[in-house]
């Protein structure tokens, strides 16, 4: 079959490596790509979020099923369009991808059918927000309704910051017309997991679970970031946690979007703090998460391929998926700089990968068959283990021997599952 996959960073280069394994699929284009992925698919250049183009392009090379893998093209509705014309998806529809396109409406859904969240509060003008931030608890959470590449939400740790967050959000328009509305919501504590599942609507897979790091420096310092590293499975995510998490959360999230008429189909992230009180959803994305795709991918050991096809066309509880008992660890390379001002047009080396070593590359463009720097997270490399602290080392081992002048990474991915993993008392005491 021929399979488009749209987008061009590392959770894409993940997902083509892993469909390639499928017997099924004998071409794979990746639109736009970037200099990494063409090392395993035919790079077009073609944006991710101009549908015309790439339904355009769809009808012309005649693909059989495409890949619509980040969030800007789901909630501009690249599956509704590309379904017009009769191609099969893995991805969600645009009334079903504004799970994540809209913090407000996924607040109020869960409110609705009684999934547990942080308490909040809705505002679409900033005196009003302003007004309630008077007396709010602090440290207090202040979130971008739309998409705003990861950076829309902040953590306000004093009053001024909560009142500087609401200036920049709503009047400064930092993230454009995301900022229209904001969520104000209660500051959770607990560890936080990634749980990634796919669903067609009706049954629920949970993926490996993960743990990412998403400030820039060691220690959890700096400023956040679109995720320096991920480990997975994730050690507080106990077998107890997950049973608690299906029953309420996962299975009702699936039952409320098929209640409000927007079925969900596809992969449905679910970012969530296990508080004292239990496990509660910070977000939701609907798509793979990144760089938590390049740690879970690794470990699944089922076709993805045919797991996506089950998942379009909702037979997914006949399916088997099977992951790994191993472990996995992905540390990301950014560029010096990263996650505000750096430098592109640096030359990488990477070195030969073996069985167990993945060089994702996210950032970067060939060039004069050269691969050069062309963002802020520019690679990641996994690593797989026989247990996480196995497959930590050999990913920073990997990671020293690639060559990049330009670049830096976290030095501590996974410390703090390991020190959990030696310590295996309940996540939760609620």
């Amino acid at each position: 079959m021929k399979v488009m996959v749209i987008g061009g960073g590392g959770r894409e280069h993940a997902i083509i490596k892993a469909i390639n394994k499928s017997p099924k699929v004998k071409t794979i284009y990746a639109l736009p790509g970037n200099g990494g992925i063409a090392e395993d698919a035919i790079c077009v250049n073609i944006g991710a979020k101009d549908i015309a183009a790439i339904c355009d392009f769809a009808k012309k090379e005649n693909i059989d099923y495409a890949v619509v893998a980040p969030d800007d093209p789901l909630v501009l509705g690249c599956v509704d369009a590309l379904n017009e014309i009769g191609v099969p998806c893995f991805g969600p529809n645009k009334a079903a991808a504004i799970i994540e396109g809209s913090k407000v409406f996924s607040k109020n859904l869960m409110k609705k059918y009684n999934i547990p969240t942080a308490e909040y509060f809705v505002f679409n003008s900033a005196n009003d927000a302003l007004e309630h931030l008077k007396t709010a608890d602090i440290p207090v959470v202040i979130k971008a309704d739309g998409l705003a590449l990861g950076k829309g939400v902040i953590i306000a740790t004093t009053r001024d910051e909560a009142i500087d967050a609401v200036h920049s959000i709503m009047e400064d328009k930092v993230f454009g017309e995301s900022g229209n509305n904001i969520v104000v919501e209660e500051f959770l504590t607990g560890p936080e997991v990634s749980v990634l599942a796919f669903t067609d609507g009706k049954t629920v897979v949970p993926m490996v679970s993960s743990m990412d790091h998403k400030r820039a420096g060691d220690n959890d310092t700096g400023l956040n970031t679109g995720g320096m590293g991920t480990v997975a499975p994730n050690p507080y995510y106990t077998e107890d946690v997950a049973k608690q998490c299906m029953d309420t959360i996962f299975l009702p999230t699936i039952k409320a979007m098929k209640a409000e008429g927007r079925t969900f189909k596809g992969c449905l992230y679910f970012g969530l703090m296990l508080t004292p009180k239990g496990p509660k959803v910070i977000e939701y994305n609907c798509r793979f998460g990144d760089p938590e795709t390049q740690v879970v991918l690794p470990l699944l050991e089922s076709d993805l391929f045919e797991i996506m096809q089950s998942v379009t066309n909702e037979t997914l509880s006949a399916e088997k998926v099977k992951f790994s008992s191993g472990s996995a660890c992905c540390v990301i390379v950014a560029s010096k700089g990263y996650p505000v001002k750096y430098e592109n047009g640096f030359e990488i080396k990477l070195p030969t990968p073996d069985n167990d070593i993945c060089y994702y590359v996210a950032g970067a463009k060939k060039q004069d068959g050269k691969l050069l720097s062309a963002g802020g997270r520019v690679l990641g490399v996994t690593a797989v283990g026989s247990n996480l602290s196995d497959a930590i080392d050999k990913a920073y081992a990997a990671t020293k021997k690639v060559q990049f002048e330009n670049g830096f990474y976290r030095s501590d991915i996974g410390q703090k599952a390991l020190a959990k993993a030696f310590k295996p008392e309940s996540a939760l005491k609620g």
